[in-house]
């Protein structure tokens, strides 16, 4: 098995499929990727047995075929500081030595047959419930940019450690949630036509990101037990998290009649800097509002710190103290990416709702934030 092809292209796909990869495997041979040559198609996969990822490329000058598995991480590090060239690739059948060189240098790699990867399962496709359709990547990549700070690591709720895809006739929207913060993320440019929903992984959602960023567009097709994304140069085998994702639209205030605008970059800096005086026990940042002017507090009692920043604003209802966690103020502040914010409040109880002042064409972002106790 021989080929040719240029190294900082093989490096891009090798890299991408090597996210998949565990940082620790039970099963060594897990570490490595599998190389599969049938004419000039040369295939790359990676799979930690439940999820797979294949990247296919064209290269030059072909001879002979077969699949070998090659350790991934040896072969992404060499590849990420080799400069730009063509590289020739020779695997020998009878020895398994692997000779990668190019006119400046040569190195050598040992392979294992690919007979001994272990296959992962691949999903079969049902009929019935099957959810089925086309759309780019950049529409789900921008989905997964916008929720997933709010992904949830508690285990023990294994539902909302991933990212809530409910594909609507007319749009798409994605949900995440932790308990303390919630985002809703609609994209009506896309029109499936079909309803039905699933649960995408943390971590499939970062290997989707990694591997579609600049592929077009991607067939979608998810069963009751998992889904491929399919585009050009990719497939990607995820399983789904089992289980109903809580009824997000019931926890989304319908009545909030207050309403607070203010400068997002001010308010994001103030934060910063305020948010450097909580106390680590809870985060918590005191917002006290007036119909002009936000005032910020931080104490921390056990260092004996305390911070005050006050900031112009426009609030439509009665003066209010409201208080937030500082680290989550901040993980939205940074999603919105309109110069002003919208904060609309009912109560100091009450969980606050931040929008951008206007939401890009065809899509609407909202997200809630708990609020935290204030005492004086």
């Amino acid at each position: 098995m021989k080929f040719n092809v240029s190294s900082k292209r093989l490096y891009s796909y090798a890299s991408a499929v090597s996210k998949v990869i565990n940082a620790k495997n039970a099963v060594t041979i897990l570490n490595s990727f599998l190389l599969r040559l049938d004419g000039d198609q040369l295939t790359l996969m990676a799979s930690d047995m439940e999820n797979s990822l294949e990247a296919r490329l064209t290269v030059s000058e072909p001879e002979g075929g077969g699949s070998y598995c090659i350790d991934a991480r040896r072969l992404v590090d060499l590849l990420k500081e080799m400069p730009e060239q063509g590289i020739t690739v020779e695997i020998h059948e009878d020895t398994l030595s692997v000779d990668i060189t190019y006119p400046n240098g040569n190195y050598n790699l040992v392979a294992v047959g690919g007979s001994e990867y272990p296959m992962p399962k691949r999903f079969e496709q049902e009929e019935e419930g099957m959810l089925k359709f086309d759309i780019p990547a950049e529409n789900i990549i921008r989905g997964i940019d916008n929720t997933f700070f709010a992904v949830s690591g508690d285990t023990l709720r294994p539902m909302m450690t991933g990212i809530l895809c409910d594909i609507k006739d007319n749009g798409l929207i994605f949900v995440a949630t932790d308990t303390r913060k919630l985002v809703r993320f609609i994209d009506r440019n896309v029109h499936p036509e079909q309803t039905g929903s699933f649960i995408l992984p943390s971590k499939s959602a970062q290997v989707f990101k990694t591997a579609f960023a600049k592929e077009g567009d991607v067939n979608v097709t998810a069963t009751s037990k998992g889904v491929v994304f399919e585009s050009e140069s990719y497939t990607f085998n995820s399983v789904l998290i089992k289980g109903n994702f809580p009824p997000y639209d019931r926890v989304i205030p319908t009545n909030h009649p207050y309403s607070l605008t203010i400068d997002r970059q001010l308010l994001l800096n103030a934060v910063r800097r305020v948010g450097g005086f909580v106390s680590a026990n809870h985060g918590l940042i005191k917002m006290s509002i007036s119909t002009e002017m936000l005032t910020l507090r931080a104490i921390d009692n056990n260092f004996c710190l305390s911070a005050r920043e006050a900031i112009p604003c426009s609030f439509s209802g009665s003066d209010m103290t409201i208080g937030f966690s500082a680290p989550y103020l901040l993980e939205i502040l940074n999603i919105i990416s309109t110069p002003e914010v919208v904060i609309q409040l009912s109560d100091p109880s009450r969980p606050g709702v931040f929008t951008p002042t206007e939401d890009k064409e065809n899509t609407e972002l909202l997200m809630l934030l708990m609020p935290m106790t204030v005492t004086d």
